[in-house]
């Protein structure tokens, strides 16, 4: 979900032979499925505390807000890390601390103390953060700089995989046969810190067949961001919507529950989740050709226009019309990201990287918008709670139309 600019003052590179960049192309995929499978792992983890803990919605989106909060503490010093010891070490490092989050899951069932959870949640997401820094850059140096955006978009798409995947193993095993249960997050947790454990070897291993070189140098500049408006308005658009896509997420299993909506138990509804992920790797293919054709600003506002459009189907209908008009927003948010990033830097030209690291800054949104929506959920109920991110998406068209007129009279001066 996040194209991270950041260059370390010496970092790694391919060999030249293409078996070498094509090895650790293949191996870098590997980290955005995992990262795409946790985040939308905690759309499960979200209603399982919920109902063990007896939580408010609003205690309960606490889980995002510890989750994407990391995004806005970690990312300057993840830069920082990666800047002394590299891409490849940078990656290793993140998923070293991933597992140590997936292991505290072990101790925080074992006490039954809701904030161990909480915890957990900061160090592992803390750990996904230091990867997207360091796995950005460097897929974009592994070949072509002209073939650069189609790895990256390649990348994204095993991400969006991931997301669809991870609702799915999380259906099966935290609602599964130890559902209700502390100990039912035990399990698919030490799985995952072992599946990154052997991905943290074998980038080990892949260390040996990439040489030290230097890849461009990050050098300091003294011009300021807060000149540029579409930069600065720009991560407001990335933070509300990252905000409104987590949200939904994070209420799809509770909504569902609802007995004018589905009336489905935890499981079923957590199986439908990857329906709303599913939507955006769709989308993401279809975004692609779109904006290949289309001004991606106005695609931006159709698709912001189509979401807010389902959302309020989704508040004032009823049974099957409201979860499919829901679950159809995910193929809406498909390009939201990547457009509104690609629109925010542009012309930013040596500023670049530091605009960069404020739009990553911004995913920190997911940790905001949830908490307000568990307040309004808990006021007026989780229906009505929808027009949280109905508002995020009447801004994000907004920008849609500023980005697009400021580009035509960047274009006429």
């Amino acid at each position: 979900m996040a194209f991270v600019s950041s260059t370390p003052s010496h970092s790694e590179s391919a060999t030249p032979t293409q078996s070498h960049q094509q090895l650790l192309f293949g191996a870098m995929t590997s980290l955005f499925f995992i990262w795409g499978f946790i985040t939308a792992l905690n759309d499960i983890l979200i209603p399982h505390l919920k109902g063990i803990f007896e939580l408010s919605y609003t205690q309960a989106m606490l889980v995002q807000f510890c989750f994407f909060g990391a995004y806005f503490l970690v990312s300057p010093l993840a830069g920082l890390i990666i800047a002394r010891i590299g891409y490849l070490r940078g990656i290793i490092f993140g998923l070293c601390t991933m597992a140590t989050g997936c292991l505290l899951f072990y101790p925080a069932s074992s006490l039954e103390e809701y904030e161990l959870f909480l915890l957990a949640l900061f160090v592992l997401a803390s750990g996904i953060t230091i990867l997207q820094v360091s796995a950005n850059p460097f897929v974009a140096r592994l070949g072509p700089e002209r073939t650069a955006a189609s790895r990256l978009n390649l990348a994204q798409a095993l991400n969006s995989l991931g997301h669809t995947l991870g609702p799915l193993f999380g259906s099966l095993l935290i609602f599964g046969a130890a559902a209700g249960t502390h100990e039912a997050v035990q399990l698919p947790y030490l799985l995952l810190a072992a599946v990154i454990g052997i991905i943290a070897v074998g980038f080990i291993f892949l260390g040996g067949k990439v040489k030290q070189t230097d890849m461009g140098v990050d050098h300091r500049h003294s011009g300021s961001l807060l000149t540029h408006k579409r930069l600065l308005l720009g991560a407001l658009a990335i933070f509300l919507y990252v905000g409104a896509e987590v949200s939904i997420g994070s209420f799809l299993v509770n909504y569902f529950a609802e007995p004018s909506i589905g009336g489905l138990n935890e499981k079923s509804a957590a199986e439908l989740v990857s329906w709303y992920w599913g939507g955006a790797m769709i989308g993401r293919f279809a975004g692609a050709a779109l904006t290949r054709r289309f001004n991606p600003a106005m695609v931006l506002a159709a698709n912001a226009v189509f979401a807010n459009l389902l959302l309020m189907v989704t508040i004032i209908s009823s049974g099957e019309l409201a979860m499919i008009a829901v679950l159809a927003v995910g193929f809406f948010n498909s390009i939201m990201f990547p457009t509104i990033f690609t629109l925010a830097i542009e012309g930013l030209g040596e500023l670049t990287s530091r605009g960069s690291g404020l739009l990553c800054q911004a995913i920190v949104g997911g940790a905001i918008l949830p908490v307000i929506q568990g307040l309004v959920a808990d006021n007026v109920g989780v229906q009505l709670s929808f027009i949280v991110p109905t508002v995020c998406y009447f801004y994000i068209c907004w920008y849609a139309f500023f980005a697009r007129n400021r580009a035509h009279g960047e274009t006429a001066s």
